[in-house]
């Protein structure tokens, strides 16, 4: 069975790789003086320092599998320039809603590095599925969770 692609920017995967970098070599050590620390209160059997220190253990040791196959599988995308008035994976487009004429930004990337507080929605998104081979000028319908919405792109880059 193949590995799934996960798609990202250079930058996106510079992120993951200094996430994995920090929970190999600080994260890491923090838990095992947790654990080291609570095996010296005594029996194990009934001590919630020690289950909380072996629980956060899994989780930054799954968190590092979890960063390591994602980058492993990365397929960096570039955006396409050869024509910059058509949204794609990697750019970004500034749309407006209408009729209220509210302004928004996206960069599309992919899921790995999605981060809507930070601009970035995944190119598995209803806003970027509905944005993603349109150009500018072009008025889009975009099914969301509050119902659907209609914006026209005002910028591709």
């Amino acid at each position: 069975m193949a590995e799934e692609k996960h798609y990202m920017t250079h930058e996106g995967k510079e992120k993951l790789e200094k996430e994995v970098e920090y929970l190999k070599t600080e994260r890491r050590k923090e838990v095992v003086e947790r654990i080291k620390v609570a095996r010296d209160f005594g029996d194990l059997s009934e001590n919630s320092e020690y289950d909380s220190a072996k629980e956060e253990q899994a989780f930054v040791e799954g968190r590092i599998n979890q960063l390591e196959k994602m980058i492993r599988n990365a397929e960096i995308i570039e955006a396409d320039a050869s024509d910059s008035s058509v949204v794609s994976l990697g750019k970004s487009v500034k749309f407006k809603e209408l009729p209220d004429g509210e302004e928004e930004s996206y960069q599309i990337v992919g899921r790995a590095e999605a981060d809507p507080m930070e601009g970035k929605i995944s190119n598995d998104s209803p806003m970027a599925q509905s944005l993603l081979g349109k150009t500018i000028g072009e008025k889009v319908s975009v099914q969301t969770p509050g119902g659907e919405m209609e914006v026209e792109i005002l910028e591709v880059n």
